[in-house]
């Protein structure tokens, strides 16, 4: 069967998600999450892709990142692999691929779907129940989004500027969005989004997606998605 070619398009935010092989760790040294996340700032300098939220876990990764042009996100994603990959077989003696198969990524509507989308990267690690609340968690963009903490790594996103006029009413602003219960129907529209290659926003975003790409992308919209 032929791989669905992945589509990104220049100032369009994607959610990127990658797994383990067989769910297998990615991570297990703090000095990995680190030298992953090196790697992360130093391919999104290099293709011009802002990464507004991330999350590392055990075995996957959630990136949330704008690009510049078309083909920035996968070019960061190639430039991570090709460096994490050998890191890991050369520190534990292992050999060949660390993922399962290729990332998987969606585009998102930045006006309807963008800060929902932080807001389920950065709970991951509650909704794994490694943590009671995102703060306690120190691999992802939470502490810098919520509460001001320095990340080069990120760039805050228009929409993000766009909930209060100073940084205090900012991080207070986004800190409330946590506070309210994430809806099932919400978690369910982002999970098969990524996991499909689907555009995740309303009709017109997704028709509009369409007509720049001239093509089908992701799952039927009148389609239902496998309840398995």
């Amino acid at each position: 069967m032929p791989r669905k070619p992945r589509f990104f398009l220049p100032d369009i935010p994607a959610h990127i998600a990658q797994r383990g092989h067989s769910r297998e760790p990615v991570f297990f040294e703090d000095s990995d999450y680190r030298v992953y996340l090196d790697w992360v700032a130093e391919a999104a300098n290099r293709y011009r892709c802002a990464v507004h939220a991330y999350v590392l876990m055990t075995n996957h990764v959630h990136i949330l990142a704008t690009p510049q042009d078309k083909h920035g996100i996968s070019l960061m994603m190639q430039y991570i692999g090709r460096h994490y990959v050998p890191y890991i077989n050369h520190s534990y003696g292992t050999s060949g691929s660390i993922w399962e198969g290729r990332y998987k990524a969606s585009l998102v509507s930045d006006d309807q779907y963008l800060l929902a989308c932080m807001r389920y990267i950065e709970l991951n690690p509650v909704r794994a129940n490694m943590i009671d609340l995102p703060a306690h968690y120190r691999w992802s963009s939470y502490r810098a989004n919520a509460q001001g903490k320095v990340d080069e790594l990120i760039t805050t996103h228009p929409l993000y500027l766009s909930l209060g006029r100073t940084v205090s009413s900012r991080l207070e602003a986004y800190r409330a969005l946590f506070k309210a219960h994430i809806e099932t129907s919400e978690l369910k529209a982002i999970r098969v989004a990524w996991q499909t290659g689907t555009p995740l926003g309303n009709d017109y975003f997704r028709e509009k997606i369409e007509r720049k790409l001239m093509c089908k992308v992701g799952q039927a919209r009148r389609g239902r998605p496998n309840r398995h």
